[in-house]
């Protein structure tokens, strides 16, 4: 799939005035596309559970862009003993009287892990900023704070995949009426959605300054354009399996030999004709 989307590692402003909001994918190709993918997340997470490498994949994005229907395409394939996936909303009283990323913190995966955040800790230079939750001076030290968490993430062998789903104010108020007539995605709406378009030009720019000054080299930003679900679903789902197979070996473990040498007295010769004849499409 190519020039799907583009790591912001030196981005020039406007960031998301340079996305082409017109990409799509047609149905054929995206169910085709999605299969391979979601079969190449299986093979990633079976090959963490045995390296010890873990993952955390940060979803930001305006509301209705797509996250929570991205998530779930991930969400269907994977096991969920080794995956994780973090809603966050605004912080309980017990987190609001210590640091923003402590909640974080107990939220990160363990080895061969992987974890996503629905929203994450960007919410310090987004809405509490917006919001005026945080002062002038907690979300401007911010960014160097977020930029020395990630970078401890990843020195310690943690890959962090940072992306955000971008739309159009008038594709969200499409996407806000039909949730509106459709009782099981009535649930997702809420008030703070519908106010928070009032306030569209200072949630922009809030954004700019997030992809401009918190993209590195170990934690770029991935801005993506959503105006059409199934290409932004493939354009994320191929940047997170890019970035988490980069330099692992996707390939099964072998069997131990006592595993397959128990399975040989079972199976005998039924068990070396599926040998013989796997990966075979005929």
């Amino acid at each position: 799939m190519p020039n799907t989307v583009e790591a912001i590692l030196k981005p020039s402003r406007p960031i998301l005035g340079s996305l082409d909001m017109s990409k799509r994918l047609k149905p054929n190709r995206y169910f085709k596309m999605l299969e391979k993918l979601q079969f190449k997340l299986r093979r990633i997470q079976q090959a963490y559970l045995h390296s010890g490498d873990s993952a955390v994949i940060v979803f930001e994005g305006w509301d209705a862009a797509g996250k929570g229907g991205t998530i779930r395409r991930m969400s269907a394939v994977l096991d969920p003993r080794g995956f994780k996936v973090w809603p966050i909303s605004a912080p309980r009283v017990y987190y609001r009287e210590r640091h923003y990323l402590a909640r974080f913190w107990e939220r990160l995966p363990p080895k061969g892990a992987i974890s996503v955040f629905d929203r994450s800790w960007y919410g310090r230079v987004l809405v509490e900023r917006v919001e005026g939750f945080a002062s002038d001076g907690e979300w401007q030290r911010a960014y160097q704070e977020i930029n020395d968490f990630e970078r401890l993430l990843a020195d310690n062998g943690t890959r962090v995949v940072k992306l955000f789903l971008h739309i159009s104010p008038d594709v969200q108020l499409e996407r806000f009426r039909e949730r509106m007539t459709d009782p099981m995605k009535r649930w997702k709406l809420s008030y703070e959605d519908f106010r928070n378009r009032n306030n569209w030009a200072t949630n922009e720019e809030a954004v700019e300054d997030m992809l401009d000054r918190s993209s590195t080299a170990w934690a770029p930003w991935y801005a993506i354009p959503a105006n059409n679900k199934k290409y932004a679903r493939v354009a994320a789902l191929t940047i997170i399996t890019d970035r988490l197979s980069e330099g692992v070996n996707l390939e099964p473990p072998p069997l131990e030999d006592e595993v397959e040498r128990k399975a040989q007295e079972l199976f005998g010769n039924e068990l070396k004709l599926v040998a013989e004849t796997a990966g075979r499409t005929d």
